[in-house]
């Protein structure tokens, strides 16, 4: 059974419940002449009334969003508690004004109190008690304010048939105002029920943030690996879910792969917490105060859609110093690409400074593919020694292996794999595998790139 049917079911037995109590009430009212139990017949019937709204509006806040509703019908049970909230307010003045003018006129009416009328009250209590017990666990189950408003309702009938008891009581034991007086009472229970319910329904319809939630989304986003900081939490109730809106700010250093992954762990850790909880998450990029040179440089390539490597920052005579590689489609005219550079430094200069040295090696950057098919394998064997032979020269290269010859329009594409000691630094084993490629090079100019993967010997 989904929720939507338990919040259905529940709302159908309170209409049950109200009407039978109603009905119950008002014949025992009419036959005794108590204005008491009359007024806790007609705050029972608005009861029913407001039960029947609040099955119709259960029905159709579970309708899923549409084009026109985009964020559901969650408030039609704020509308349809506001309507109750009317209503008792209306009630409550009506039964408070009745019982004022028996008590200032004097005129108390004739009373007559039987076992029938301290039996209704007497049920009339108990099932109020047990209703706004049920109607409370499934209003906390399924977070809704519709049935949490039925259970007010019910807890209000309760207290407020106590005092009609009292009063009959008075009424028994010689005291004839006590039923107005009991009268006054459930009023006063009635007017306090729908100032509580109509705050409640306001505070929803006008989207006050529930108590203590940003504060919790905040300290969750903190835990949050990756954020760095939260700029804002929004959150507001419709119907049975919360939606909640995060502003964060990230690292810009970080790739937009990585923010996306801290984004949807920030969301999985919300509505962990927060089962009803929708959320959306934005993020603003940040400088850290702890990036490097390399990385704020890496930043600005990458938010320019350029390909950089080779970075070399340097600091000469108290002057910073910036050389980079930068990779742009080979066949742009030298004009066009010397532009591209230019702007690149440019930012650079930007970020780090005016008096900032910032110099780019252009270099042709592949933008389509180029179709090829391997080279025979005879080619690939004398490749292969020529590599075997040019590395034992060198000597800290071992075993070329995995030789991959390609055949395409500019030339031959060779790729290769060889071992090296694990002790040589990444720099000696770039400067070592460089000299192979280019005494294969050099060997065979046809060749147009040489491509060698060096890995750690065991």
């Amino acid at each position: 059974m989904t929720m939507q049917d338990v919040k259905q079911q529940a709302a159908l037995g309170s209409i049950a419940a109200s009407g039978g109590l109603t009905l119950a009430k008002l014949i025992v009212g009419l036959l005794s002449g108590s204005l008491a139990v009359l007024s806790e017949a007609a705050h029972s019937l608005l009861d029913l009334a407001a039960t029947v709204f609040t099955y119709f509006a259960v029905r159709i806040s579970g309708k899923p969003a549409d084009q026109e509703h985009q964020y559901g019908h969650g408030k039609i049970e704020s509308m349809a508690a506001l309507a109750e909230t009317a209503l008792l307010f209306v009630l409550s003045a009506l039964v408070i004004l009745k019982a004022a003018e028996r008590l200032v006129g004097g005129a108390t009416g004739a009373v007559e109190v039987g076992v029938a009328t301290f039996a209704v009250m007497v049920v009339s209590i108990a099932v109020d008690f047990f209703r706004a017990r049920l109607l409370s666990r499934v209003a906390q189950q399924t977070s809704s304010q519709a049935l949490e408003a039925d259970a007010l309702h019910f807890g209000s009938d309760m207290w407020s048939s106590l005092a009609v008891l009292v009063g009959l009581g008075g009424v028994a034991l010689g005291f004839p105002r006590a039923d107005a007086v009991a009268a006054g009472v459930v009023g006063v229970f009635v007017c306090l029920a729908g100032w509580r319910l109509g705050k409640r329904t306001i505070d929803t319809l006008t989207d006050v943030a529930p108590a203590g939630v940003a504060e919790q989304v905040t300290a969750i986003a903190h835990r949050t690996p990756g954020v760095v900081g939260v700029d804002r939490v929004r959150a507001r109730p419709a119907g049975t879910v919360l939606f909640i809106d995060v502003a964060t700010t990230i690292s810009r250093t970080l790739p937009l792969e990585r923010v996306a992954r801290v984004e949807a762990d920030l969301i999985r850790a919300i509505r962990a917490e927060i089962k009803q909880a929708e959320v959306t998450v934005t993020s603003r990029p940040l400088a850290l105060d702890n990036e490097t040179v390399l990385e704020r440089v890496m930043v600005i390539a990458r938010n320019r859609g350029l390909a950089v490597h080779h970075v070399t920052v340097q600091a000469v005579s108290g002057k910073q110093s910036v050389s980079l590689d930068l990779e742009i489609d080979g066949d742009l005219p030298l004009a066009a690409a010397h532009d591209i550079a230019s702007g690149l430094e440019a930012a650079i200069a930007e970020e780090l400074g005016a008096d900032v040295e910032v110099e780019t090696h252009i270099e042709p950057l592949q933008v389509k593919d180029d179709a090829g098919h391997d080279a025979p394998a005879g080619r690939v064997a004398v490749v292969q020694a020529v590599l075997a032979e040019l590395a034992a020269v060198q000597g800290p290269i071992r075993d070329v292996h995995e030789v991959r010859v390609r055949e395409t329009h500019d030339g031959e594409i060779i790729n290769f794999h060889c071992t090296v000691e694990p002790t040589l630094s990444v720099y000696d084993v770039h400067e070592r595998v460089d000299e192979l490629e280019r005494g294969l090079r050099r060997r065979w100019p046809v060749i147009k790139r040489v491509i060698g993967h060096a890995e750690p010997r065991r």
